[in-house]
């Protein structure tokens, strides 16, 4: 599983023009990325990773503000780039495992305490944000485990 946190002032994501998750206070968007050996417990650490990181503003975490947030699936973020000009997406699980595996991880944030919006699983979105600091940290499965 692979997370792009950024910390932000503010966040929506729309579908078809419509606002379907929003951040409009402080807090964090979490873009999501499944690959195909990625299980609940992966989920589930991450989620506790990312609600616990100390990168809100004054070195406090979103757990201690209660800070809302945001989590966008998004495929792209396994890319593989290495040959050509076209993106090869074989390293993303397919929708029917991955979904799952999202849901589950807005599932683990929600029980630990955190307001989370999300966008909309398989849309076409259109994510935007201001982000504060600027403030953008990566986490993967495959190197946090």
């Amino acid at each position: 599983m692979r997370l792009v946190i950024q910390r932000v002032s503010r966040a929506a994501v729309e579908v078809d023009g419509v606002v379907v998750g929003a951040v409009d206070e402080p807090g964090l968007l979490i873009l999501v990325g499944v690959t195909h050996d990625d299980t609940e417990e992966v989920a589930a650490k991450l989620a506790a990773k990312a609600w616990s990181l100390r990168i809100m503003a004054d070195e406090k975490s979103a757990s201690d503000l209660a800070a809302p947030i945001l989590v966008v699936s998004q495929f792209t973020l396994y890319a593989d780039t290495r040959k050509g000009r076209r993106p090869s997406w074989n390293a993303a699980a397919p929708g029917p495992v991955s979904e799952p595996l999202v849901e589950h991880f807005v599932r683990c944030l929600r029980e630990l305490g955190a307001r989370v919006e999300t966008g909309r699983f398989g849309a076409q979105m259109e994510v935007s944000l201001t982000n504060d600091g600027p403030v953008t940290i990566l986490l993967d499965s495959d190197t946090s485990r």
